[in-house]
C-alpha cells in the first residue's frame, strides 16, 4: 500500500511558483450536485432523523422520502435557479440514476450541458463492495454510453476510498478525482494506470455535513460560502485559488434553504476576477499546463 507521500508528495503552497487562470482570474469556482439512487427495500444511505427508540427499519419510509423529495421537486428547483444565473454545475451521479425510473433527472442533466462525474453505480461505499473494481468501470460505462462522452471526474459516495481506489479509478478511464480534500490547487497523483489529479474540494463547503451532520440553520450556507469566497478571492490577487460546492437536491433544493443558495452565487457572480466552471474545466486547463 502507498503512503499519500508516494503517490503526490508534500509541496507546501508558499513554494510553488504563481498559478495563471483563465482571463487571470483570482479564483476558480466549481459546484457539484449530487444525484442518488436510494433503494425503498434497504437502509437508507443517510437519516435526517432515527427511528423512535433508536431502531433500525427497512422501509425507512420518512428518510427515503426525504430523499424522493429531491429528485421528484428539488433537483428542478435548483435546476431552474441555475439556469436562470447561467451557471453549469458538475453531476456526481450514481449511474442508476441513468438506467432507472429516475432517467428523467439525468437527461435534464444532459441536456443542460453540465458535466456527469462518477458517483458509484450504486449509493454504497466502496469498502462495501464485493467487485469495487467492476463498479467503476460500470459507472463510466454507464455514464459514457448516456452521455455520448467519457466522463473524467470522480467523487466516491461519502468520498471513501481503499487503497486500491485510485489504481481502480485510472485503470477504468477516470482522469481525477475530489476524494481527496487537501489543497487549495490541483494535485498530481501517481497511480499504477498512469497519473490522476486530485480537484480541490473542500468538505466544509457541503451542504450535508453542513446542514444534516453539524445542523445548522439555514441561513449558515450564505454565512459559510460567502466567507470562504472572500479570503479565497483575496488571496487569489497574489497565488489564484480553487473553491468548491457540493450540494444535495434534497437538503439544497428545500424551499428554505434556496435563498441563501441564490444569494451566495450571486455574491460570487458580482464579482470580477472569478471563472465560475466546472471541476472538469479545471481539469483540463490543469492538464494543458502541465
Amino acid at each position: 500500500m502507498l503512503h499519500p507521500k508516494e503517490i503526490f508528495g508534500f509541496d507546501p503552497l508558499p513554494a510553488r511558483p504563481r498559478f495563471t487562470l483563465p482571463a487571470n482570474a483570482r479564483v476558480a469556482v466549481y459546484l457539484i450536485v449530487n444525484v442518488e439512487a436510494w433503494a425503498f427495500d434497504k437502509p437508507v444511505p443517510r437519516q435526517y432523523f432515527g427511528a423512535p427508540g433508536g431502531a433500525s427499519v427497512v422501509p425507512d419510509v420518512p428518510n427515503w422520502s426525504w430523499h424522493e423529495y429531491g429528485m421528484r421537486v428539488g433537483f428542478w428547483r435548483l435546476l431552474d435557479s441555475l439556469n436562470a444565473r447561467k451557471v453549469r454545475a458538475s453531476a456526481a451521479i450514481n449511474g442508476e440514476v441513468i438506467e432507472s425510473h429516475y432517467e428523467p433527472v439525468a437527461r435534464a442533466i444532459r441536456d443542460a450541458g453540465w458535466n456527469f462525474m462518477g458517483h458509484g453505480y450504486h449509493q454504497k461505499p466502496v469498502h462495501l463492495l464485493e467487485d469495487p473494481a467492476a463498479e467503476i468501470r460500470r459507472t463510466f460505462e454507464v455514464i459514457q454510453g448516456y452521455s455520448g462522452v467519457a466522463p473524467k471526474g470522480w467523487l466516491g459516495p461519502g468520498l471513501h476510498e481503499t487503497p486500491e481506489t485510485l489504481n481502480q479509478l485510472a485503470a477504468a478511464g477516470f482522469r481525477f478525482t475530489v476524494d481527496w480534500p487537501l489543497d487549495d490547487h490541483p494535485v498530481r497523483m501517481r497511480t499504477s494506470h498512469g497519473d490522476m489529479v486530485s480537484i480541490p474540494y473542500s468538505v466544509e463547503m457541503g451542504d450535508l455535513p453542513l446542514m444534516v451532520a453539524h445542523q445548522h440553520e439555514s441561513s449558515a450556507w450564505l454565512d459559510r460560502v460567502t466567507d470562504q469566497f472572500d479570503r479565497l478571492y483575496a488571496e487569489g490577487e497574489l497565488q489564484p485559488r480553487v473553491m468548491s460546492m457540493s450540494i444535495h437536491p434534497y437538503i439544497m433544493g428545500a424551499p428554505h434553504r434556496m435563498k441563501y443558495f441564490e444569494q451566495a452565487l450571486d455574491h460570487i457572480l458580482g464579482h470580477d476576477g472569478v471563472w465560475f466552471t466546472t471541476a472538469e474545466d479545471i481539469f483540463d486547463w490543469y492538464g494543458k499546463r502541465a
